[in-house]
């Protein structure tokens, strides 16, 4: 057995000791990316994601301020989101590196708290053209997850992932502001 099989052992076991039907209201809470609970969010992403990310993309998650969030159902962290802001032909996109939850707090809104952040950010930011992210190509359910909230597939990318099956992944977008065309502006 791996580590991060041993690892969502342990805490699925902790998930449904501490949290089985006590009948307790849950509360969801998203918090800064620190220093101090780094390593949380390391393991975390171990467990929920088939990839492997480097030190580089934690020491840019330190840097990303509202763009990165730990999520804790009822104190205890069980997920995370994590984006960066993109710019591409004059056009600033905010591109969703990684958004994920420990699977036995799935379909408790937690994903859907950490999503509305991010929309609630460009929001307020007005100034971004689109929001995006890659899915793997087999992922129904975040696929639907997504579509729930207006994204799109707008493209497929054949071996996107290196040492993971499948490797092509779905390009997701959700259109915030139309482009201006070109012709139009001119008028």
């Amino acid at each position: 057995m791996s580590p991060s099989q041993i690892l969502f052992q342990f805490l699925s076991a902790v998930v449904f000791r501490s949290h089985g039907t006590s009948g307790k209201t849950a509360t969801i809470e998203l918090g800064d990316v620190t220093p101090h609970n780094l390593q949380q969010l390391k393991r975390l992403n171990q467990v929920v994601f088939p990839v492997s990310y480097n030190d580089k993309f934690y020491k840019d998650i330190l840097e990303a301020g509202e763009l990165a969030k730990l999520a804790y159902y009822n104190d205890i962290v069980v997920g995370a989101v994590c984006c960066r802001i993109d710019v591409l032909d004059g056009s600033r996109r905010l591109y969703i590196m990684t958004l994920g939850c420990l699977a036995p707090y799935r379909k408790r809104g937690i994903g859907a708290k950490m999503l509305e952040h991010v929309l609630n950010y460009v929001e307020k930011d007005g100034d971004f053209h689109s929001i995006f992210l890659h899915v793997q190509v087999n992922n129904q359910s975040a696929i639907d997850f997504y579509k729930k909230f207006g994204f799109e597939i707008v493209e497929t990318k054949e071996q996107y992932y290196k040492r993971i099956e499948p490797a092509d992944a779905h390009v997701l977008m959700k259109l915030l502001r139309p482009q201006k065309n070109l012709n139009e502006s001119e008028k």
